[in-house]
């Protein structure tokens, strides 16, 4: 946990944090936000697909079937333990966040695995575009199952629109398959782009979400104890979740340690996108505020090296 917090990109997290806890004019500009999400998921997705060019048919099709499956269970469970404090259509719109994804943990949690030289598959990258889209769907349809009066704004097409081709997914889809197709030869060519400015451009970004997530802590006084509580106790479980899965599944340390990230994480990027138009009487302070200003920062800090800890000890 030490190493964690000490590692560069976690300290701009917590720079960003500082400078608007003492109310520093430090900012990130948007369209350069715009940019380092981009490269972020542009470079994770060409890495992925190269390594994914080295696997094995059978081991890629297990990897994306678990995912599949933990990406319409998480959410559903997800939706009753929030309805233990809120309203259906909050806990819909929370269910659809913690069922998805945070591709900015998985990204992290892959930067952790390297600097502890663990190796993992490119199908965890495919697990990350793959897992972000149904919880979506799952969210809307417990609204629609449990709700009365949910106002689903969005036909059923536009729904599936939304949740399989918005433009994370694409460009993480995208540059898989490029970095698949390029293999070896385009890995080396794309070096200094996708691996030696990784670590810098992972560091700002995390600055910008220390800087968001610090300007979100204010809303959360309305969210009351019960729900900040429910926000670090259920990515525990989700994670709990998670590791079983892997074990049963049979995956090495470096995969399940990044299915693992998944199923703990929780989105607040495209989720929202989503949610703000398919659950409209959904309160955002909830559904953004929660995951990017506690799940994520209790993650980063805590998750990763805890979760890391259990499976090496389980799998030795």
């Amino acid at each position: 946990m030490i190493d964690s917090l000490l590692s560069p990109p976690i300290l701009f997290f917590f720079l960003g944090v500082a400078a608007t806890v003492i109310a520093s004019d430090l900012e990130v500009p948007q369209p350069i936000a715009k940019l380092l999400s981009l490269y972020l998921l542009a470079s994770i997705g060409f890495q992925g697909g190269v390594e994914l060019s080295h696997g094995t048919f059978s081991s890629t099709s297990t990897i994306i079937l678990i995912s599949l499956i933990a990406a319409f269970i998480v959410p559903i469970y997800s939706f009753f333990a929030w309805r233990l404090s809120v309203n259906v259509s909050n806990a819909a719109a929370l269910s659809a966040s913690y069922g998805s994804v945070s591709a900015v943990t998985f990204i992290t949690a892959a930067s952790f695995l390297n600097d502890s030289a663990v190796l993992f598959s490119g199908a965890m990258v495919a697990s990350l575009a793959l897992m972000e889209s149904p919880a979506i769907v799952a969210g809307v349809t417990m609204n629609s199952i449990f709700g009365k009066n949910g106002g689903i704004a969005l036909s059923a097409r536009q729904l599936l629109r939304e949740a399989f081709f918005n433009g994370s997914v694409v460009l993480l889809l995208g540059s898989l398959l490029i970095g698949y197709i390029g293999g070896d030869k385009g890995a080396a060519a794309m070096k200094p782009f996708t691996v030696d400015v990784f670590q810098g451009m992972l560091s700002l970004f995390l600055l910008d979400m220390g800087l968001i997530a610090a300007k979100r802590l204010s809303d959360l006084k309305r969210s009351g104890p019960s729900l900040i509580i429910t926000a670090i106790l259920l990515p525990v479980v989700n994670a709990a979740f998670g590791i079983g899965i892997a074990y049963l599944a049979g995956l090495p340390v470096g995969d399940a340690f990044l299915f693992t990230i998944l199923c703990a994480s929780a989105s607040y990027i495209a989720v929202p996108a989503a949610i703000r138009f398919s659950i409209p009487n959904a309160n955002a302070t909830y559904y953004i505020s929660l995951p990017l200003a506690v799940t994520f920062p209790f993650n980063i800090v805590v998750g990763l090296p805890v979760y890391f800890a259990i499976i090496k000890h389980l799998w030795s």
